[in-house]
């Protein structure tokens, strides 16, 4: 009998190994550095110039987009599932195709669920890796910082890596943004994001708006004529109010609303 039972304990020891190797890669992946600079591991948002990746849109939802007057949004939009009638104030001019459209206040073209092939897939797609990136983005654990200024942001020069807060995050005198080209910024908020009117987010030292991270399990607002840069992943809206302006890209679980407003996506 002794035989079976040191055989059985050779099996369990080596279940318990592979277990604990899983939990730890696990762990590693959620806390991964960046190998090219400061901070945290970037968000992947797909591969650039591909449809079906949340990365190649400067404006992705999934209700709506909708512009009172005067917007100009420099990259591509998107909407799924929701059909083109649920992007206004844009006076969209189907393509022949039927593939997207254009319109006078985009540099670029209007993809929605319901035009032809293979529009619908590549939303649903790109959909999907906005999804990805938002749980990516929110499931970074060890934060480098933690409930910084309890989420009051102005006047605070943020050096790269991982913050995270429990509460609403708001920016309500300017922040600057500063690090080096490859560095990278992750700022996870379980609450609200908001900029008051006329106040900036600005960039220093060579920091890339590709390369910073709001993950907004709230709402994002940026209030009137303020300046904001990053990429907003949020779980529900993003607001952009009259005159703001946004180095980046909004990529909302639910609606985008613009009101002249400057959008342009960062280079990659």
């Amino acid at each position: 009998m002794t035989a079976p039972i040191r055989l059985k304990a050779g099996f369990t020891a080596l279940f318990l190994v592979v277990l604990l190797a899983g939990c730890g890669s696990d762990s590693a992946s959620a806390n991964q550095r960046n190998p090219n600079g400061a901070g945290p591991a970037p968000v992947s948002l797909g591969s650039a110039g591909a449809l079906g990746a949340a990365g190649s849109y400067a404006i992705l939802a999934k209700t709506g987009i909708s512009n009172v007057t005067g917007s100009t949004v420099t990259g591509d939009l998107g909407l799924s599932p929701a059909a083109a009638s649920f992007i206004t104030g844009f006076s969209l001019v189907a393509d022949s195709t039927n593939v997207f459209s254009s319109s006078s206040s985009v540099v670029g073209k209007v993809y929605a669920a319901n035009y032809a092939v293979p529009s619908p897939s590549n939303l649903t797609t790109a959909i999907g890796s906005m999804e990805t990136a938002y749980t990516d983005a929110a499931g970074r654990s060890t934060p480098d910082f933690l409930e910084l200024g309890t989420g009051n942001l102005g006047g605070l020069t943020l050096a790269p890596g991982l913050y995270k807060w429990t509460s609403t995050v708001t920016i309500p005198t300017n922040v600057t943004i500063a690090g080096g080209a490859n560095d990278v910024w992750i700022f996870q908020t379980s609450g609200d994001l908001s900029i008051a009117a006329a106040k900036n987010v600005t960039l220093s030292g060579g920091a890339q708006a590709k390369n910073i991270f709001w993950q907004v399990a709230g709402h994002a607002t940026l209030g009137a004529t303020s300046h904001f840069e990053g990429i907003i992943l949020s779980k529900t809206a993003i607001t952009l109010q009259t005159g703001a302006s946004m180095n980046g890209r909004a990529l909302a679980q639910s609606q985008v609303a613009l009101d002249n407003n400057a959008i342009t996506q960062p280079a990659q």
